[in-house]
């Protein structure tokens, strides 16, 4: 026993001796605490090294300098399933996919940087001031990387606290702490076998803290029961390969794999129907150019391909479905928005929601006019750039409940999915994930769940191709459908936790968590000065 921590304190010396080549390493190891590998203790092992390389760090530009290194490397591997998309277009070759991920790491990476940087300069004197002073400026750098620039939330280090499908795992303190505050604790925990190994003896303080870390991981977490809830739903996965998604000639049987699935169910029956992002190729609205329109199933007749979903659907039934709605000036289409529609039974547009945070590159060419000529374009083809919509609201469905939405990707970001005034009864995510690969779905995946923790809401995800899933207000998958199968889920929504603390507060919570970090840094910084 003895032996561990004088080899471990080995290992951080000649870590220390080749900060540069170990912290990417130190980084990519961290990120397999993500799914769909899930290796936690990895994590851990990972920041415990960027704690000792940074504590150990000559100067400030060294400190940031191993921050910014590491999180080339932790963003260079969390995030290869950007690649795969470039693999599904024909704009941009295949290969760019990589050189793309790898620039956007070094981006990304700054937030890692900013995180040593302050810690460095706040509390060098004492370890534990500078784990505690680590932990709280972690906290306000991944706030700053969920909107600086629009901000790429994706993989927050509290994802990797969370339990299988059953459990909420440790993630069941999001509620008091939001994401945000639930990474600094990570970087807390992980600062405790820093803080173990620099004792240098094996003695019960070290066992604590080598061992009460790993127990928050791998105790079972038991969510209390939930009652039931009242309002059935059918959610499809239609399962649409990302190469048919968008060619016309496979529209129509599209449409037929959806309306399949769709169809069987209890006459009379009131029920909430969920297809994807993406699920309807005709455009629903009217008043568009006619060559819009003959770009579609239905040639110049959106009422008519309203007529048909309705049918499809059944009476009793409400449909959210992501669809396309256009922007006119006059008689130019000027833009697009991704959006949510909610059909009636009868073909009546009851609701709609727009995509509020927009993917660049993807559903948008930032600063258009001068990269455009440049050669560079958006991953999906088309002139015609998304815009964004107003952000969270709920829709009032009446029967079938008060409806939160976000789109895609939006779910990533802690603290911006709900209309805090019009709390909703649950969340619709509907996603096109076919572009993801073997990584992003389930990355996307659990964090849906963290966002229905903090919030205590449920939320149903539907997409093209999986993972689609119904994930209950304590983060526990209900029922999942996986990757590239058809199918549909059955079931009843589940009930809303009352609002929690997170709900009330949003990242202003979080923030504070990072304020109270900082305050007993300061304090245990002076003490060890005396």
């Amino acid at each position: 026993m003895a032996a561990v921590p004088r080899l471990l304190s080995q290992a951080g010396v000649r870590m220390a001796a080749h900060p540069y080549l170990a912290a990417p390493l130190l980084g990519a190891g961290a990120a397999c605490g993500f799914r769909p590998l899930a290796l936690w203790p990895l994590s851990l092992l990972g920041l415990a090294g960027l704690t000792a390389l940074v504590w150990r760090a000559p100067s400030w530009k060294h400190a940031a300098a191993t921050g910014w290194l590491w999180g080339v490397g932790h963003f260079c591997l969390g995030d290869n399933w950007i690649a795969t998309a470039f693999t599904y277009q024909a704009q941009m070759p295949a290969w760019l996919g990589w050189i793309a991920v790898f620039l956007l790491s070094l981006y990304l990476a700054v937030f890692p940087a900013l995180a040593a940087l302050g810690a460095w300069l706040i509390a060098r004197g004492s370890t534990r001031a500078f784990v505690l002073a680590f932990a709280g400026c972690w906290i306000v750098a991944e706030w700053l990387r969920s909107w600086v620039l629009t901000g790429f939330a994706w993989n927050p280090l509290a994802v990797a606290t969370l339990g299988p499908f059953g459990s909420p795992g440790f993630a069941a303190v999001a509620p008091w702490l939001g994401t945000y505050a639930l990474s600094g604790v990570v970087v807390l925990l992980a600062g405790c076998w820093f803080t173990a190994v620099s004792r240098r003896k094996a003695d019960w303080r070290a066992a604590v803290l080598a061992l009460g870390p790993a127990a928050l991981f791998v105790l079972p977490n038991v969510p209390p029961h939930q009652a039931a809830g009242s309002l059935p739903f059918t959610l499809v996965q239609p399962n649409i390969p990302q190469r048919d998604l968008d060619n016309p000639a496979t529209f129509e049987r599209q449409f037929a794999n959806l309306a399949a699935l769709t169809m069987p169910h209890r006459p009379g029956e009131r029920r909430l129907v969920l297809w994807p992002e993406s699920g309807v190729p005709d455009y629903l609205r009217e008043g568009y150019p006619l060559a819009f329109y003959e770009q579609t199933t239905f040639d110049a007749d959106p009422r008519a391909a309203r007529a048909r979903i309705a049918q499809a659907i059944g009476p009793g039934s409400l449909l959210l479905t992501g669809a396309v709605d256009l922007e006119l000036a006059g008689d130019a289409v000027v833009g697009a928005r991704n959006v949510v529609t909610a059909l009636a039974d009868s073909g009546a547009i009851r609701a709609g929601y727009a995509k509020a945070h927009l993917v660049p590159y993807g559903e948008y060419l930032p600063m258009r006019p001068l990269l455009q000529p440049l050669g560079l374009t958006r991953l999906v083809a088309g002139t015609i750039d998304f815009r964004a919509g107003p952000g969270p609201r709920t829709l009032d469905l009446g029967p079938w409940g008060k409806a939160g939405v976000q789109i895609c990707y939006e779910i990533v970001f802690s603290g911006q999915i709900v209309d805090r005034n019009h709390r909703p009864d649950y969340i619709f995510n509907p996603s096109n994930d076919g572009w993801f690969g073997a990584w992003g779905p389930p990355q996307h995946l659990a964090q849906a769940r963290l966002r229905a923790i903090e919030e205590g809401l449920p939320i149903l995800r539907a997409t093209t191709t999986g993972i689609s899933a119904v994930i209950d207000a304590d983060g526990i998958v209900r029922q999942a459908l996986p990757r590239n199968t058809a199918g549909r889920l059955d079931g009843v929504v589940p009930p809303a936790h009352p609002a929690t603390l997170f709900a009330r507060l949003g990242n202003v919570l979080p923030l504070a968590w990072a304020v109270v970090l900082l305050v007993l840094s300061l304090v245990a910084l002076r003490r060890a000065r005396r």
